[in-house]
């Protein structure tokens, strides 16, 4: 299984993640593009919620396809537009993710390819073979 490091001697996280994840030998891995909060018909919602939760929605149909969960998640990269939309990915985060055994970043950028896009996800995941 998937083994979350945080050493008692450093600041412990700021939210619920873990300051790494150790992965065992022989570990299936799964390392995704960027998730954007847009629909399979191309529509991006204005609200940042709704592009968040397309972005989870997104990841977890690509973790589906691999015959993984979010619980196989071990790292997420996160990258918003605005200081203010942290609070926001984080709760729609924690609707997908439970526990803390995962790694966490999250970046503020100054936009992506379009515009419209608030949001972007990608995340690591590894699962030990059977």
């Amino acid at each position: 299984m998937n083994r979350p490091i945080n050493p008692t001697g450093i600041r412990a996280p700021f939210a619920r993640y873990s300051h790494a994840v150790l992965v065992p030998p022989g570990a299936q891995l799964l390392v995704t593009s960027g998730q954007l909060g847009v629909a399979a018909d191309d529509t991006v919602p204005d609200d940042v919620e709704a592009q968040c939760v397309l972005c989870f929605e997104n990841i977890k149909a690509i973790l589906t396809e691999a015959g993984m969960t979010f619980a196989d998640v071990v790292r997420f990269n996160a990258f918003v537009t605005d200081r203010a939309y942290f609070p926001i990915y984080g709760a729609v985060r924690s609707r997908y993710v439970a526990g803390d055994a995962f790694a966490s970043t999250l970046v503020i950028v100054s936009g992506f390819t379009r515009p419209e896009f608030k949001v972007e996800v990608e995340v690591t995941a590894a699962r030990a073979i059977s």
